[in-house]
């Protein structure tokens, strides 16, 4: 493993994590979250339930921001408001402007706190600060964004990749040095995409011998599958052994490149996000495995972290941000860092299905019900 780069990458510290969570459901079994034994710190709330907690989401080509993410959030919001606080939601649609304008609309319409999900971690500093002059918390969900921040919210993002590139390693086996690996990484202005590709690299340099890397802009699939009949031309379709894509949305159009060009056999892709459409293909044999990031936990943990910081009930906030992790214009960031697994086709029943992320007659359509049945997934 090569050693973390202070301020940009967050501490991993997974034992915190876990215990972080144990000491959520402490306090709540306390009876600290409702209220009914806070102490000093939920005795006097800076405010009440009629609360608004403002999040930004980036775009809809990833399909858990608007079908999990913001329906959770707003549930999660309206359990610990009694039904009185409100979720004002915005999606920039993959346009850093777009998300600006609509950060700045949040701080005119006076929203409580801001749970903000970054296009782009660097030019978004400027909004978070007219956030925090305006005396509105800005808590970063998902990516990492700079500027004065109170919290972060996401997934250990190195281990999302360092869980891809083990993975591939594991599918390649013991004559992997040798085989030849293409690495289609995300937009290189996101800032989980410099934290995925180290974590993969960590496991794959000196294990396997990777030929090709491409950056994709604002994660298109158009330019990931270019990117990848280039890599087939330079590289050839047969001496191709694996390819790490850092996404479902990439591993899609990088497995559409590789059936053009004539493959007959797949080779192992990876990805990530537990999209449906990458679900049904790690059933079908097309891709790999794919990385699933419990949502339901990220994503009520970050709307639990909001309400409770705008109503001052910092035992139960700090319980949920026992890590730490550094910006390249902060240091010592409150945050919580949820654990992610593997999918192959051997536990998708075990994760996606058991957590109620997909049902089997989702996941098991008609084109699909030969192959469900092949891997006892009915």
């Amino acid at each position: 493993m090569n050693a973390r780069t202070p301020h940009t990458a967050p501490v991993r510290r997974i034992g915190t994590v876990i215990a972080a969570s144990l000491s959520a459901l402490s306090l709540t079994a306390c009876g600290v979250i409702d209220g009914l034994g806070g102490g000093d710190s939920s005795a006097s709330p800076e405010k009440g339930d009629d609360i608004t907690v403002g999040l930004l989401l980036p775009d809809k080509e990833t399909a858990r921001f608007e079908k999990f993410d913001y329906p959770l959030i707003k549930k999660e919001v309206g359990v610990l408001t009694d039904g009185k606080g409100k979720v004002a939601y915005a999606n920039a649609e993959a346009s850093p402007d777009k998300q600006s304008e609509q950060f700045q609309q949040m701080i005119d319409d006076r929203v409580d706190v801001i749970l903000v999900d970054a296009l782009d971690a660097k030019a978004i500093a400027s909004d978070v600060q007219k956030a925090k002059d305006a005396g509105i918390p800005v808590i970063a969900y998902d990516r990492l964004a700079e500027g004065p921040i109170d919290a972060y919210v996401s997934h250990d993002n190195e281990l999302v990749g360092e869980v891809q590139g083990r993975s591939l390693i594991q599918e390649l086996g013991s004559k992997a040095a040798a085989d030849k690996v293409v690495m289609m990484n995300g937009d290189p202005e996101d800032p989980n995409t410099a934290r995925f590709k180290q974590g993969a690299l960590d496991e794959l340099e000196g294990e396997v011998n990777i030929v090709k890397q491409y950056d994709t802009d604002k994660w298109s699939p158009e330019v990931a599958k270019a990117n990848m009949e280039k890599a087939i031309k330079a590289v050839g379709l047969a001496d191709i052994a694996a390819v790490y894509a850092a996404s479902d949305g990439l591993a899609g159009p990088v497995i559409e490149a590789l059936k053009e060009a004539g493959a007959t056999k797949i080779p192992p892709v990876t990805g990530q996000d537990a999209n449906l459409d990458a679900v049904q293909r790690i059933v079908a044999g097309e891709q790999f495995m794919t990385v699933y990031k419990p949502f339901a936990e990220e994503a009520t943990n970050a709307a639990q972290m909001a309400v409770f910081k705008v109503q001052g009930k910092d035992i139960e906030f700090d319980a949920l941000t026992q890590d730490s992790v550094d910006s390249p214009t902060q240091e010592n960031i409150p945050a919580q860092l949820v654990p992610v697994v593997a999918v192959t086709k051997d536990n998708i029943k075990d994760t996606v299905v058991r957590d109620g992320v997909y049902t089997v007659k989702q996941i098991c359509t008609t084109e699909y019900a030969a192959d469900c049945a092949a891997i006892g997934l009915n």
